[in-house]
């Protein structure tokens, strides 16, 4: 069995490989990938493996924007350390799953589910499948986070998700910046506040920026197929979007 890794953390993937040794030697681990870009170009060049194993936060955003620029046929078994993508997962070729860190046991089982669907997979008729694993699966409605609690000197202020323009990070350093051009400093990771805003509202245009509709003034097309965004409020830097992001930032847009 050929198998494919998208995952963008060393330690991780050394346990799923330790793992996969440990169950089913046989395997063959084709390569290993940790971005939603690379992952791309891999697809596209190259022959489809039987399995994949897809982390969710990858280094430039998350797997599932892998699916707008590829078709993908085969099985996907996704692995996070989070569990609220977990119906979005079953949308695509997921067969399963993973919370991290992953347990042998719980691998076993995928793998032992991957063989039986296999056919299935190879018919290309695997909806009753798929439908079959969500209904065994609790799904709760998704909370977004609607406030941020920041410090302005001695005071404690609680902002409105509606209320912030962006947020960046600089030097390893994340900020809030509200629609009245007011600068917060915040404890959080741009990949975690992608997992717990709206992401009607909110879009990671790159690895400095996570914005929010109301920045938006106009946009306008880059070379190279980039997308330069002429926000509201002035940035340290300008706000672009990639080749690879632009038909997603679009689609983000006219929804």
């Amino acid at each position: 069995m050929k198998v494919l890794i998208i995952e963008d953390e060393a330690p991780a993937f050394r346990r799923l490989q330790k793992i996969l040794d440990e169950i089913k030697p046989e395997i063959e681990i084709i390569d290993v990938i940790d971005s939603v870009e690379d992952s791309v170009k891999w697809l596209k060049n190259h022959q489809a493996p039987d399995l994949i194993f897809m982390d969710i936060q990858l280094s430039d955003g998350i797997s599932f924007e892998i699916f707008e620029y590829v078709k993908i046929t085969n099985p996907v078994i996704f692995t996070t350390a989070f569990d609220e993508y977990m119906l979005r997962a079953f949308k695509v070729n997921s067969i399963d799953y993973l919370l991290k860190p992953i347990k042998t046991d719980d691998l076993a089982s995928s793998l032992k589910k991957y063989e039986e669907m296999r056919s299935a997979f190879m018919e290309k008729d695997h909806t009753r499948d798929i439908n079959t694993l969500i209904q065994h699966i609790r799904l709760d409605d998704k909370k977004y986070k609607n406030r941020f609690l920041v410090k302005k000197g001695d005071k404690l202020l609680s902002i409105e998700s509606r209320d912030i323009a962006y947020f960046q990070t600089r030097n390893g350093v994340v900020s809030l910046v509200t629609l009245a051009d007011r600068k917060h400093m915040v404890d959080y990771t741009l990949d975690e506040l992608g997992q717990q805003l709206d992401p009607n509202d909110f879009f990671r245009a790159n690895r400095q920026y996570l914005i929010h509709f109301s920045l938006i003034k106009e946009v306008h097309r880059y070379h190279k197929g980039k997308l330069l965004v002429e926000a509201k409020l002035k940035t340290d830097q300008p706000i672009l979007i990639s080749e690879e992001k632009s038909s997603l930032f679009k689609r983000w847009l006219d929804q």
